[in-house]
Parts: structure tokens; sequence; C-alpha cells
């Protein structure tokens, strides 16, 4: 295994030379193995780098420690030193990624659930350039990055999912999420499903639609 700040799973295309990659963050006390079900469904010609969030979470694993000061889990943000160090980490790895496995570096795309729909949101705003799309699933925008409007956003893809029986991350926050992407010009496709806080097949379908059309 290469040498990355955060421990992963690489699974290489065929042809893996200067092929596009997508990153997969996980979900608050899952690992790399979660959501590689979902990263399998998406186009042969892509590198998949699942990647571990960095602290032990009750026999998993998360991004950051929660902020629930705002009244429960259901209005929680992330902790403040804990998410920045989360975005640094992810986007060190995504560098060290791309030298260590061949990927086109104008071709990354993020895919994230829960947590990681969070950091994914995140890390687009912090470095539009960096990411060519971004797939949020059961996420929101937090409070940190509620504001932001970079430079190099405008135009580009993002797909947020919902699940209409989420009580965990509520359909609103994600809604809100989305209608943030559209205001400072993100090409934002919002699709909901009656669901709870998790991915179904109607949804992986939508994903991978999605997926595809960027190639």
């Amino acid at each position: 295994m290469s040498e990355l700040p955060l421990e992963h799973v690489h699974v290489a295309p065929d042809d893996p030379e200067n092929a596009p990659a997508v990153f997969v963050l996980h979900g608050r006390g899952a690992d790399e193995q979660d959501l590689l079900p979902i990263a399998e469904a998406l186009p042969d010609d892509l590198h998949v780098v699942s990647l571990r969030a960095p602290d032990p979470l009750q026999g998993g694993y998360t991004w950051y420690e929660l902020d629930l000061s705002g009244g429960g889990l259901h209005q929680s943000q992330p902790d403040a030193a804990d998410f920045a160090r989360a975005l640094d980490l992810v986007g060190e790895s995504v560098h060290a990624a791309v030298d260590a496995y061949g990927i086109d570096p104008d071709r990354i795309g993020l895919l994230g659930f829960s947590q990681g729909a969070i950091t994914s949101l995140s890390l687009l705003l912090e470095a539009p350039d960096r990411y060519a799309w971004v797939v949020a699933l059961h996420g929101y925008l937090p409070d940190s990055h509620a504001d932001v409007d970079p430079a190099g956003i405008d135009g580009k893809p993002v797909f947020v999912g919902a699940g209409t029986g989420d009580r965990v991350i509520p359909e609103s926050r994600a809604s809100a999420a989305a209608d943030r992407f559209r205001e400072i010009g993100a090409a934002v496709t919002y699709e909901t499903y009656p669901v709870g806080h998790g991915i179904g097949d109607a949804e992986l379908a939508d994903v991978v639609a999605f997926v595809e059309s960027q190639y």
C-alpha cells in the first residue's frame, strides 16, 4: 500500500495511467470498506481510493467529533479543530495518491456519505479547482463553510441525495446545502428518497448515472 496520510483501499482500473479517480469518504463509525459496494458500481475506468477517517470510534472511525451545543444530533456541527484537521488530511491524501497511483489530477471526484458528505462539500468549497465533481449523500453544509463563495465553483457538478425519513441528518439540511450550492453557481442535482440514514437501490442508480455523465 502506498504511503498516504490516511489508511485507505485502492482499486485500480485496468488502464491506471492518467485515469480519473473517485475518493470515497465513509460516514461516522464506519471504515474504508463500508462504501466499496457503492464505488464498485461506478465506471470501471476509475481509480477508487476509499479513505479511512483518522480517529477510532465504536469499532469504526470518525472524521471529527461533534459539536452538539445547537440542540442534539440532528442539529450537530463539526468540532472546528477536528474538522480543520480532517480537511487537511483528506487534501494531503488526495495529493499523495495522485503521485502514487498516476491519477489524472484534473479528473478527481469526491463521494461521501454522512460525515463524508459534509467533508466532501467543504473540501469542494475550499479547493474547487481540485475536484471535478462531488456526490454528497445524507449530509449538510456546516456553518463553518456556509458563507464560502469561491472562484471556480461556477458550473461545478454536485449531486446531493437525502432521505425523507432520515432522523440523523434531516432532509431539510441536505436541501439547504443544495440550495446554497445553487446560489453560488454550482450545477446541482438534488434528489430525495423514501429511506432513512442509508443508501437504497434507487439512490445508488442515480449516483451511478450522475458519475457516468461526468465522463
